[in-house]
């Protein structure tokens, strides 16, 4: 009874060794895409800056405002073009409202408009990039004629025409942004669906008999994701040029609300006098626009299946 329990025990004994190694190897090799891209982008400094300064820019525009003691649109002409002192960090503009601020509604404003040119144009683009690549034939030879033809539009003086027919209001400037910056997610949504459309488990979802829209929606959809995500982040940085360069020009944002190209315009009349009201907002369009295309770059790297 001993000898044959003993060589039982050491007989078993490997088995219980080898099956911790054997878990933690496959916990390793299967670890979600997710968190494999996480840690890739983790490792990415500059892409954590940037999306840390961009979360802290975020928070400081809608929280911002309500916390300092100065309505950004209350004139004091007693104190017009004040320098940074105690009662105001960043000093006052040319009606004595407070800079700071004005910097902070302005980039409340300028980044809702840009978040929702970019929502309208990543929406558009994806739809007719994956319907293009997906249905091949006639559908995509309108959406890629009608990419091309996009493209060759100048859009900034579409954009001047448009918004001084119809008006500068925010929805106009979202949707005139939105409506005609979709083409280049449509371009590369187009061309990751076609590398994808012929997989191997989609060939298998057609000869299940799996209908044709589930196999886009849930199959194919789910693996231009990353690719969705880059796009947003380029187009958000092209909705904040694009706002900033119509408000310069005046048929932006309108007066009294600020933003960030609008107080450019008002500060290259006092550049001499006043160099930070054209330094503060000049920073901010710099620096946001920098941090989204850093962060589109890292989530490139980090989302890329290859790496």
């Amino acid at each position: 009874m001993d000898t044959s329990a003993t060589n039982r025990i050491e007989a078993e004994a490997p088995r219980r060794v080898e099956v911790p190694v054997v878990e933690s190897q496959r916990q390793v090799e299967h670890l979600s895409t997710g968190r494999r891209a996480l840690r890739r982008f983790l490792r990415h400094r500059v892409g954590v800056a940037s999306v840390a300064f961009l979360v802290l820019l975020y928070l400081a525009s809608m929280i911002g405002p309500m916390l300092i003691p100065y309505d950004p649109l209350a004139i004091d002409l007693t104190n017009p073009l004040a320098g940074p002192s105690r009662a105001h960090w960043l000093g006052t503009d040319e009606n004595g409202r407070d800079v700071l601020a004005r910097l902070l509604q302005g980039g409340r404003v300028t980044m809702l408009v840009a978040m929702a040119s970019m929502s309208v144009a990543v929406v558009l683009g994806t739809l007719l990039g994956a319907l293009g690549g997906y249905l091949g034939g006639w559908v995509e030879r309108v959406v890629v004629q009608l990419t091309d033809g996009m493209m060759a539009v100048p859009l900034f003086f579409l954009w001047l025409i448009v918004l001084s027919s119809i008006g500068s209001s925010l929805i106009n400037i979202v949707l005139v942004i939105g409506l005609t910056s979709w083409m280049q997610t449509a371009r590369v949504v187009r061309a990751e669906v076609l590398r994808v459309r012929y997989a191997e488990f989609v060939e298998a979802a057609y000869a299940l008999g799996i209908p044709s829209h589930r196999i886009l929606l849930r199959h194919i959809l789910p693996q231009v994701i990353p690719v969705i995500v880059v796009a947003a982040t380029l187009a958000t940085a092209f909705a904040i040029l694009s706002e900033s360069a119509l408000s310069y020009l005046g048929i932006g944002v309108q007066p009294p609300y600020p933003s960030w190209g609008s107080m450019l315009n008002k500060a290259q009349q006092y550049i001499w006098e006043a160099p930070g009201l054209a330094i503060y907002p000049g920073i901010l369009i710099l620096t946001t626009v920098l941090a989204f295309n850093m962060s589109g770059d890292a989530l490139r790297d980090a989302l890329d299946p290859r790496k």
